[in-house]
């Protein structure tokens, strides 16, 4: 595995979030500081512990980008929220929710299928 060398140190990082949860993020937001443009809510993977079930992405990633695990890693809610705080009042959405930012701005649209 590469070292990363993160937009955030640790002693940056504000509680924003209460719920201590895991999330999957690729290093475009968290490497490159990218903010979070398509993010999605999974049934949690039980592999991962207490895992809240949701994946960021800046929406730059290419899918061999993302095939790449070592593109992408588990991650606190809060964590996230610190690198991009517009995802916070979407974090209570239900399983299935896909949401995508409306651009120039800090908000986020359901994706319909």
């Amino acid at each position: 595995m590469k070292e990363k060398k993160f937009k955030l140190k640790e002693e940056e990082l504000k509680k924003l979030v209460d719920k201590f949860a895991g999330c999957i993020v690729t290093d475009k937001i968290t490497v490159e500081g990218l903010k979070v443009g398509f993010m999605y809510r999974e049934q949690p993977d039980e592999d991962i512990e207490k895992d809240s079930g949701w994946r960021f992405f800046s929406g730059t990633e290419t899918q061999d980008y993302v095939d790449d695990y070592d593109n992408s890693q588990i991650y606190s809610l809060n964590t996230i929220a610190n690198y991009d705080p517009a995802i916070v009042p979407y974090l209570n959405y239900r399983i299935g929710t896909e949401l995508e930012r409306v651009e120039g701005s800090d908000k986020f649209q359901k994706l319909e299928e």
